[in-house]
């Protein structure tokens, strides 16, 4: 089993195309000629994410046979990432509909982030339905085949082989003890069953594999990782983090999922620093669960992948109360396909897994699998977001423009808040993810007054100047906050549909207020100028970071897994991905999954080995 890569020569990059298209066309050959239950699959992975990808890679890589079912279509990513593709190719381009023919947002798929539909932002509707980009739209869902009902919730699905990882922010950072232990530093709710001595090594696994770009700081509340080289700052965020640290604050370079230095595999190229990585970076830097776990994972020979399988159950064999397989919806044909195996690992994100766990109802488990708690579904838990300022440094106006954005991550402004000493309008803390100077788009240009050249002046004098911080704050994991089956509304394959009971609280809500007056006043102390505010909180969902319905805990009755993501209930099914949670921190979760996964592997691989399972 691989636990540190070794550096290979840089690909070529034809030659990466050709090993990336030879897997798609092995995955349509094995797709079409895969007969339910004949093959003979040890384990079945459900979800190609982060967690999917992790897990398939672990097992394959120990010699485990694994079918990984995927809900989506393939994805070629030397195709469809259009990382240098301009603006002005854009599809929508002079396509804006006339004002009394513009559509609801709902009409349009999602694309790269939600957009609220609450009473604030009714105002912007139609300019958040046309603002989106056509560079990684077609990843996404269309939310009339995939809807919801309950309260307001951005749930944002890619259904394509690497899931979401194929357009995720990159923001790499580890949880702590702050984080692990917040019920005993605060009293509200329960301690993770683990403490961060127990996570440290798989972080460190994780760092080696895959590659991670930052700068050693020693703060005990966002440990360190085993870092490649840093994004460097560029002038408006070092002024800022020059004032910032005079307030007891830490201003650092954003860390990132990439591989700035070593090449991780052969499908993978180091980080050139061309800035468009929401797109999809056709060069493999960041981590993207195909080229970096995927490929390799069936370059092993053990590794089947299955797309458009839409995972409807978890059998159960009554007689044993194991798991047995998982029961699939093809997507393209609507057949339904059973396919067995000796253990099976749910990863299909926080919420699909969730409801494929309520959706597995049998004599034995009538609430849903894996649900003797009762506690399937609660707990539910992200990150609130919204808060935020920006402004302009004066110092420097006017100055030539510079390649500032070509970097994976910009800055990160760590917790301070209840880390020392108790902040008492809230608990636990929030982080700043932000950025300075040129940008491939000068945002702050909608909100300058002028037309013609006076106004593109204007934009380019402050072209250098601009900054700008965005809080991520904690959500409590409260039993009140949940999903649950509508069983009396079905998605477009006749699966029933989640229904949200989540509201953001009152802790929240102070957080969030909190949020903005910090933001504005760090920008004040650095002598920015044209401060705007937005108080605002987004919509629920927004962060895309949903976490905690699936619990981990010692005792069954409080939680669901223990502490490797295996089921109290049901031994040989496992669950490894934000689901599990038992708190979110304020910190970004993938880092944290894919190092908890490949942990609850390592288990599941020590005990099949002894035929506990």
């Amino acid at each position: 089993m691989q636990s540190a890569p070794q550096t290979p020569a840089q690909p070529k990059y034809e030659d990466e195309q050709k090993v990336v298209a030879a897997q798609l066309a092995q995955s349509r050959t094995e797709a079409a000629r895969i007969t339910p239950g004949k093959e003979p699959y040890e384990v079945i992975v459900v979800g190609s994410g982060a967690a999917g990808g992790m897990a398939a890679f672990q097992l394959a890589s120990a010699g485990v046979k694994v079918l990984l079912l995927e809900a989506g279509r393939l994805l070629d990513p030397m195709k469809e990432y259009r990382t240098m593709e301009w603006p002005y190719a854009s599809q929508r381009r002079h396509r804006l509909p006339p004002d009394e023919h513009a559509l609801d947002v709902a009409e349009y798929n999602m694309i790269d982030r939600p957009y609220g539909t609450a009473p604030q932002f009714e105002k912007h509707k139609k300019l958040l339905a046309y603002s989106g980009n056509t560079f990684t739209h077609s990843w996404l869902v269309n939310e009339k085949d995939h809807p919801t009902t309950g309260t307001r919730y951005a749930w944002v699905r890619a259904r394509v082989l690497g899931g979401k990882t194929n357009l995720w922010g990159r923001v790499a950072l580890r949880l702590s003890d702050h984080d692990l232990k917040a019920a005993s530093r605060d009293g509200f709710g329960e301690d993770w069953p683990i403490a961060y001595a127990d996570i440290a090594p798989y972080y460190d696994k994780v760092d080696d594999l895959l590659g991670i770009s930052g700068t050693p700081e020693n703060l005990p509340q966002l440990p360190d990782s085993k870092f490649q080289r840093a994004v460097k700052l560029n002038c408006p965020e070092t002024m800022l983090k020059a004032s910032v640290e005079k307030m007891g604050r830490h201003l650092i370079p954003g860390r990132a999922g990439v591989t700035t230095d070593g090449v991780a595999n052969k499908y993978r190229s180091r980080c050139m620093g061309r800035g468009r990585c929401g797109r999809g970076c056709d060069l493999q830097a960041p981590m993207h669960s195909p080229t970096a776990l995927i490929y390799p994972a069936r370059d092993t020979g053990n590794l089947t992948v299955r797309p458009n399988s839409i995972a409807a159950e978890i059998l159960v064999d009554p007689s044993t109360n194991k798991a047995s397989g998982v029961r699939v919806i093809d997507a393209e044909t609507r057949d339904v396909l059973d396919f067995k195996a000796r253990v099976v690992v749910v990863a299909a994100s926080t919420l699909e897994t969730t409801r494929l766990l309520l959706l597995s109802k049998s004599e034995n488990h009538a609430n849903g699998l894996a649900n003797s708690s009762g506690l399937v579904g609660h707990h539910f838990c992200e990150h609130i977001m919204g808060p935020r300022a920006s402004g302009f440094l004066p110092v420097f106006n006017g100055r030539g423009s510079s390649l500032d954005d070509g970097r994976p991550q910009s800055f990160y402004i760590v917790r301070f808040r209840n880390i020392d000493e108790k902040h008492p309008p809230f608990l636990r803390g929030y982080g700043f993810q932000g950025s300075g100077g040129c940008a491939e788009f000068p945002g702050y240009a909608r909100d300058l007054a002028g037309f013609g050249s006076r106004f593109k002046q204007q934009v380019r004098a402050h072209y250098p100047a601009a900054i700008s911080v965005g809080a991520f704050g904690e959500v409590l994991p409260r039993y009140e906050n949940q999903v649950e089956l509508d069983a009396a509304l079905k998605d477009a394959w006749g699966i029933p549909v989640l229904r949200f009971n989540y509201r953001f609280g009152d802790n929240e809500l102070a957080m969030a207020k909190d949020m903005a007056d910090t933001a504005e006043e760090m920008l004040r102390a650095a002598g920015a100028e044209n401060i705007k505010v937005t108080r605002d909180v987004l919509t629920e969902g927004w962060s895309i970071h949903e976490l905690g319905t699936a619990r981990m805990g010692n005792d069954p009755k409080k939680s669901v897994t223990n502490s490797f993501g295996q089921t109290h209930d049901v031994d040989n099914l496992f669950l490894v991905d934000g689901s599990i949670f038992v708190s979110a921190g304020c910190q970004n979760p993938t880092w944290t999954i894919l190092a908890l996964c490949w942990r609850g592997m390592d288990h599941l691989k020590e005990e099949m080995k002894r035929r506990n399972i």
